[in-house]
């Protein structure tokens, strides 16, 4: 037998090693995952999805036999298995799960499974049933010389994550990719993935899984602002609130691969990994490369899929654990204009309002005036800040609020004396200096003494002026990303040398808490939400472009992740007019901030913001631990509505945005999911968002000033008439339980 050909015999089961032969069964808040780890081979997903409910032996082997599929003519005389990391010796006809050589050789593997553990516990023969839990099995190939590791694991909420460790026994093996699928089965025939650019993030699109590949790919560098986010493949017509689907997530900032795949076989899944650049990952004898986590999310209504994600993520040790402050950034209100005396003033006017988190952000450090120069030299400007921040950031915390502070770290212009001291520094490929973006380049943090050059200026300044908050940018693409120093592919390496930095960051400096920012909403993933606490979801602030993006981007992450700032009447961005009632109550739905020169707004303005603030600082406990709900609307209705439930669903706050003129006037009843149906909830208008309903068309119930009294089923299944509201408002709905 070769590694590239041949079957599993007798023989080969002695030149691989010992066999397992188990079948698993886990099983966690309504969901199963059915394993086939029998016969030595790969495990394999026999079912994921609903609950199969407890299983004997018998039933489980008899679940795996049902979905077996019959021999073909022209295919293979033995079944085809589909493995969670894909053999093409079996027959696959798919995209492989393995794609490497040494040499031209070992570029077919055929494992054997030797070692399976759940739990930490060997399995037995036979069938294992587990509730929630972490299946581990190894597998090698004495051949090839190489040795598989697998991690499938189901978490409490039902969130199915699974990854590949490939270890290099032998001579140097080129690693091209290493992927995990996950089946789905013939009735998800409809795709629904996210895309987007620059100020317009995480925008839907869906069409019909055919026969071929979906692939989504991310060669930036970074996650991107048209990163399928979570590929999601469900039964035609699904929505929030209805219809089965299965969707896939890869956590990584850096490059990297979904796809869904339906096959003339009938076959159909769910694909996901790191895309690496030839010559990315070399492996050594003795060396190891592990994929990212792939997450995998079943759920009836994607809306299903998001809770689970965020009850999840809610548990992470990395998760941020006290309410989430108030947040005034001062970008948008002085840009590079950076004078201690406005600077100050408007920490006094934010601290009036009820602000508990100031952020400084890019223009402090040395040669810093605007953004062609100073990247890269993270020492305070003495020529701008002459007695060092000391005096801004002592001024914010004698007000009793955070002092955050913005850092690029893993840039450089090559105006900047770090690039001239270390040119070698700057990613380059092809003998060549990378085509500039924003005037800047990518400071190589494969390089040991770059990374721990960022590190040690970041902890100092971190350390010197009591940071509580960091906002991380990062705003180019990673283009010829190539090592300074000998131009070798490097975006695997820099991903992990920013998380590192980021962890190291975080254990010395306790409490220190980031933001991940990328050119806006450009890296928001599983990966760096390990080392961060909030996102920015999109440098455009403009609400009407928030509406959409806010909603998407927690498909993900929960609310309390998602900065979303109140911004200047007039966007900076589109330039559109809002007024502050659509700004605060969209920006209310996230991690509520300021984005706006306060010095200059009028007594009214203030007053009305202060009200927002104290609005969100009372609910923000709802917002940040309760269930996302999206209702489901036709193309033509105008209206977006959206909000969080509870978990004890004894209240809720839902708003009505109209985004554009509906169809018909007036523009007809809306349910509210969710509820308790057997409870009674008191419905009424906030009056902060009075301007929604402030009209001559208005339904009666909203003209009571006690609201109205439904039934959850009723709010549900009957809903509720709303007003012709003016487009660009938002109407927002207090719902409380009573009796």
């Amino acid at each position: 037998m070769t590694s590239t050909t041949g079957r599993a015999d007798a023989a080969d089961t002695a030149a691989h090693g010992s066999a397992v032969d188990s079948l698993v069964h886990l099983r966690a808040d309504g969901v199963s995952v059915l394993v086939d780890a029998r016969g030595g081979e790969l495990p394999a997903v026999v079912h994921w999805g609903d609950d199969l409910g407890p299983l004997t032996a018998d039933d489980a082997a008899a679940v795996v036999e049902a979905a077996a599929a019959p021999l073909v003519s022209s295919g293979p005389d033995e079944p085809t298995r589909l493995a969670l990391v894909p053999e093409p010796r079996t027959g696959w006809p798919g995209r492989p799960g393995i794609v490497g050589e040494r040499d031209g050789d070992a570029w077919s593997p055929r494992f054997t499974t030797t070692v399976a553990t759940l739990c930490g516990g060997t399995l037995a023969a036979g069938l294992t049933e587990g509730g929630a839990g972490a299946l581990r099995v190894e597998a090698t190939d004495v051949v090839a010389e190489l040795t598989l590791v697998l991690d499938v694991e189901l978490t409490v909420d039902g969130v199915l994550r699974t990854r590949a460790a490939l270890r290099n026994d032998g001579g140097p093996y080129r690693l091209h990719e290493l992927a995990v699928v996950l089946p789905v089965p013939p009735r998800a025939r409809e795709v629904l993935d996210l895309t987007g650019r620059w100020g317009k993030e995480r925008a839907p699109q869906r069409h019909d899984l055919t026969v071929g590949t979906h692939l989504r790919e991310g060669r930036r560098g970074r996650t991107g602002f048209d990163a399928a986010t979570v590929l999601t493949a469900g039964v035609p017509g699904f929505g929030f609130g209805h219809g089965e689907v299965w969707g896939l997530h890869v956590g990584w900032s850096g490059n990297h691969r979904h796809w869904a795949e339906r096959l003339p076989t009938g076959d159909q899944v769910l694909g996901g990994s790191e895309l690496l650049l030839p010559g990315e990952v070399t492996l050594a004898a003795g060396e190891e490369y592990e994929t990212p986590w792939v997450y995998g999310v079943h759920g009836h209504g994607v809306d299903a899929q998001a809770a689970r994600l965020h009850r999840m993520l809610r548990r992470r040790t990395a998760h941020p654990c006290s309410p989430r402050p108030v947040t005034l950034n001062v970008w948008e209100a002085v840009y590079f204009d950076h004078d201690l005396a406005r600077l100050t003033a408007l920490a006094d006017a934010a601290a009036e309002l009820g602000v508990e988190r100031y952020v400084l952000d890019d223009g402090w450090f040395r040669g810093r005036r605007d953004d062609t120069r100073g990247l890269g030299d993270w020492y305070v400007d003495e020529e701008v800040w002459p007695d060092g921040l000391d005096p801004i950031a002592d001024h914010v915390h004698g007000l009793g609020m955070q002092f955050g502070l913005w850092f690029e770290p893993e840039m450089v212009n090559l105006d900047s004396d770090l690039a001239r001291a270390h040119p070698d520094w700057v990613m380059a490929a092809g003998g060549r200096v990378p085509v500039p973006s924003r005037h800047q380049h990518v400071l190589d943090l494969s390089n040991p003494d770059a990374a721990a050059f960022v590190l040690e200026r970041m902890s100092a300044i971190v350390g010197a002026h009591g940071v509580d908050y960091v906002k991380w940018d990062h705003n180019r693409d990673l283009v010829d990303p190539g090592s300074g120093q000998d131009g070798r592919p490097v975006v695997h390496a820099q991903t992990l040398a920013a998380y590192g930095i980021m962890a190291e960051l975080r254990r010395r400096h306790p409490g220190l808490e980031i933001e991940s920012c990328s050119s806006g909403g450009g890296r928001v993933d599983l990966g760096v939400t390990e080392h961060t606490q909030r996102v920015w979801v999109s440098d455009v602030t403009d609400p009407l472009e928030r509406q959409q993006m806010q909603p998407w981007t927690a498909q993900l992450l929960p609310l309390e992740y998602l900065g979303a700032h109140v911004a200047a009447d007039v966007s900076h961005q589109t330039h559109r007019a809002h007024s502050l009632a659509f700004r605060a109550a969209t920006a209310l739905f996230g991690h509520f901030g300021i984005e706006w020169d306060l010095t200059r707004s009028t007594p009214e303005q203030l007053a009305d913001l202060a009200g927002w603030i104290e609005l969100y600082k009372a609910e923000r406990g709802l917002l940040h631990t309760g269930r996302l709900v999206r209702q489901d609307l036709p193309a033509d209705d105008g209206r977006q509505v959206w909000g969080v439930v509870a978990t004890d669903r004894s209240r809720a706050l839902f708003q009505v945005a109209t985004l554009t003129r509906p169809a018909t006037a007036p523009p007809g009843r809306l349910t509210l999911r969710g509820l308790d149906p057997e409870r009674r909830y008191r419905v009424t208008p906030l009056p902060l968002s009075r301007e929604a309903y402030a009209g001559w068309s208005v339904p009666p119930w909203l003209r009571r000033p006690e609201g109205i009294v439904l039934t959850g089923r009723a709010l549900a299944v009957a809903g509720l008439q709303t007003p012709e509201s003016a487009p660009e408002t938002s109407l927002v709905l207090r719902v409380e339980a009573v009796g």
